[in-house]
């Protein structure tokens, strides 16, 4: 028996026990782009401030394996990340750094890339500690790479909640339908359970908005079985780029500017969206979940 075998097997032995203990879970938002440039780390960082300010209890993961986007965006360097909880014996609670407005965010490491490394008890262990995590944070947002990659997919395709970004450039738009394409082909995506909200970012005037939207909905709807809902527009502001520069968010260094009026707005309505019951309670470990099941689960 291979070490991809003995992992599917601990999974399917385990991955529902710590459910048991567990009275309410996170919710799970999953930040995505086809193609990189297009702000959707900044975007991921500004609304988790803004919906912190809104009350909740907001924890970013930096799904870009290998990078560091979320520290860099905060300038912010953490002790440990998702490898250590994994491979290390860190605790949850050591492996979230804690950034303004205290959302906290956990750096991806190697992370999903070194799962197959994992034993039984690490795999419990695992588990257990993502359970935790769940009742740290009232948000999850999960910030993936950008692209199409098998790493991307894998988290877009396990999530109940999408938040796509892209711009007005025809390559932004082909990318995201790429990738739209890309999961719509992916066995374990399912239109009933994903929820896929479009934020049009960078745009110049309200016009753009509406045609982004509008060309990729229209092939969308026409040659995939996938529904998009716009969830509103970021326009171009120079108080944007001079922020990612001095690595501070934009909400916190330009509050009044057009980019944070509308981050806050689109803020808003995520935090007024009421899931329906049998969705609440997603949480982190379910997602984790799916992602280990589509990554060592295919036979």
């Amino acid at each position: 028996m291979d070490q991809a075998e003995r992992l599917r097997n601990i999974i399917k032995r385990q991955e529902y026990q710590p459910r048991q203990i567990i009275t309410a879970s996170s919710r799970v938002i999953t930040v995505t782009s086809g193609k990189g440039g297009v702000g959707k780390t900044s975007v991921s960082v500004n609304l988790a401030i803004a919906l912190s300010r809104l009350g909740k209890r907001v924890v970013i993961l930096d799904a870009d394996f290998g990078l560091a986007n979320i520290e860099i965006m905060l300038g912010i360097r953490p002790a440990y990340n998702l490898a250590d909880l994994m491979f290390k014996g860190k605790g949850m609670r050591e492996i979230i750094t804690y950034g303004p407005e205290n959302i906290g965010f956990i750096s991806g490491g190697s992370g999903i890339n070194e799962m197959a490394n994992l034993n039984k008890t690490q795999i419990v262990d695992l588990i257990q500690k993502l359970a935790e995590l769940d009742q740290l944070a009232d948000i999850i947002i999960v910030d993936t790479g950008a692209g199409i990659g098998n790493s991307v997919l894998e988290f877009v395709a396990s999530s109940e909640e999408v938040l796509l970004v892209a711009t007005p450039e025809p390559t932004s738009i082909t990318d995201a339908y790429a990738l739209l394409k890309s999961l719509n082909k992916n066995s374990s995506y399912h239109r009933a359970k994903t929820v896929v909200n479009l934020i049009a970012n960078q745009v110049r005037n309200a016009g753009d908005a509406d045609e982004l939207h509008e060309k990729l909905g229209i092939v969308v709807s026409k040659f995939l079985n996938i529904d998009i809902e716009f969830l509103g527009a970021i326009p171009y502001d120079d108080n944007m780029s001079k922020a990612i520069l001095r690595q501070e968010p934009v909400v916190l260094s330009a509050p009044s500017s057009a980019a944070a009026r509308s981050i806050l707005e689109i803020a808003s309505k995520i935090g007024d969206v009421s899931l329906p019951a049998q969705d609440q309670g997603f949480g982190i470990m379910r997602l984790f979940s799916s992602v280990i099941r589509m990554k060592f689960g295919r036979k």
